[in-house]
């Protein structure tokens, strides 16, 4: 099991737990305390159509999480707990690649019977301004994003402070010092693709300005240590068009810039093979826009994503082998704030210029809530690489349902299934088919 540390919320099996600065309604650390079960169930099937080692685990997770409320007064006090085992079903040493993103691996490269992590947040709260300091679980920022593609949730060591004093606008800081990936308990410090040595200060600041009420405007900084700097852009419009209609603009646009020993050995970023302007280090721009149309229960969606040719997009992660030792959990974990973190590629490489769609309904407008579905495409193209030229072309097909039980005792049950198809020109990953199948259930008992 991993050190107890103090999560600013948490989610371990794919359920989150921490009050926000929004909620101040405090009546007491008691009479505000919630305390549940949580169960996450997986299947995980990676098809390597090029002939390398498949991968098909199942395995399930089972967390209790208690939440309190805030102590009267000035400052309210609150703690939130949080305990996780996660058990493997199946999927021995022949399907069971070592230094993979599911499951930790044992000695002898199958996957260990279990493993644990547990936790506790410690928060304090004034007003709408609350902090949270310890370990960060699954974080929604343009410039850190946790995603809840595996069994488990990457998670981040550190604090975060949220204000919502002002009223429309949200203002958070903090600053990450290390990382859980999603198949370890150990926390190891921060790098990105490549990067051989940790970085221990990740320091981010921002704003959401909700400037009317169908327009919000974001900006934030970020730093990783002798790694980058990123600045984001946003902005999200939605104009009704009468009954049952809208049309919802979403413009994003990143600027990262290397920092400090960025470029020197064991500080080196490598995206495309290493390709980029200067080799090894972070400069990129990218800028993505996404346009919505909404019908009653139909969605339909058409965007474009522009990678600067002088280098890929860098998002905060964890090097894949630091002091010489391979680090499974540096294989991923983090999302980012892009359409195009699909679920087997993510189409970030130097030059890449990606075409996407996406169409979702909504079964609740034929009579069956909590049934949703929907099907996305992606084609990447005009992708640099050191070696082979540029010009390289990539495409990934995605499907996706959901459907949540609205009512009896299984009432909030639900199941996922997420397929991909993704395809290359071989200057990328290998062509791989992939399956996810997901169950999720929470009790509350208080």
């Amino acid at each position: 099991m991993e050190r107890t540390t103090l999560p600013a919320a948490i989610i371990l099996a794919g359920f989150s737990i921490g009050a926000t600065a929004a909620d101040t309604k405090s009546h007491g650390f008691i009479e505000d305390s919630q305390t549940s079960v949580s169960s996450r169930t997986m299947y995980y099937s990676n098809d390597n159509r090029d002939g390398g080692a498949d991968q098909r685990e199942t395995a399930t997770a089972l967390k209790f999480a208690f939440i309190s409320g805030f102590t009267q007064g000035t400052v309210g006090f609150g703690v939130d707990l949080a305990s996780l085992v996660a058990v493997h079903l199946d999927g021995g040493k022949g399907h069971h690649p070592d230094a993979n993103t599911f499951f930790p691996s044992d000695s002898d490269g199958s996957a260990v019977h279990s493993w644990s992590r547990a936790g506790g947040t410690l928060k304090a709260r004034v007003s709408k301004t609350e902090l949270g300091v310890g370990n960060i679980f699954t974080p929604s920022l343009p410039i850190l994003l946790a995603t809840d593609s595996r069994l488990v949730y990457q998670n981040f060591g550190g604090g975060i402070v949220t204000s919502k004093d002002i009223e429309g606008l949200t203002l958070t800081a903090g600053k990450i010092d290390q990382s859980s990936g999603r198949a370890t308990s150990n926390p190891t410090g921060l790098a990105v693709a490549g990067g051989t040595k940790d970085s221990n200060d990740f320091r981010f600041a921002g704003a959401d300005w909700k400037a009317t009420k169908d327009l919000t405007l974001q900006y934030y900084f970020a730093r990783l240590e002798n790694y980058y700097k990123q600045s984001f852009l946003g902005l999200v419009h939605v104009l009704p068009l009468g009954a049952d209609q809208s049309f919802k603009t979403d413009l994003r646009y990143f600027d990262s810039r290397s920092d400090g020993k960025n470029g020197d050995v064991g500080y080196r970023f490598n995206n495309n093979g290493g390709y980029a302007k200067n080799p090894g280090e972070v400069d990129n721009k990218t800028w993505s826009a996404m346009f919505t149309y909404t019908l009653g229960g139909h969605s339909l969606m058409l965007g474009h994503e522009s990678v600067s040719d002088d280098g890929g997009f860098v998002w905060l992660n964890q090097g894949n082998v630091v002091d010489g030792r391979n680090r499974p959990e540096g294989n991923g974990g983090t999302g980012f704030y892009l359409f195009t973190d699909a679920i087997v590629a993510n189409f970030s490489r130097a030059g890449e210029q990606t075409h996407f769609g996406q169409y979702a309904y909504d079964f609740t407008k034929i009579g069956i809530p909590g049934l949703k579905a929907s099907i996305s495409y992606l084609r990447g193209d005009d992708i640099k690489d050191i070696g082979n030229g540029s010009d390289h072309k990539e495409w990934e097909r995605d499907m996706r349902v959901d459907y949540v039980i609205q009512n009896g005792p299984l009432k909030g049950f639900g199941t996922t299934v997420r397929h991909g198809t993704y395809r290359s020109d071989g200057s990328a990953l290998a062509d791989t088919d992939q399956t996810r199948v997901i169950f999720n259930y929470s009790y509350t008992f208080l």
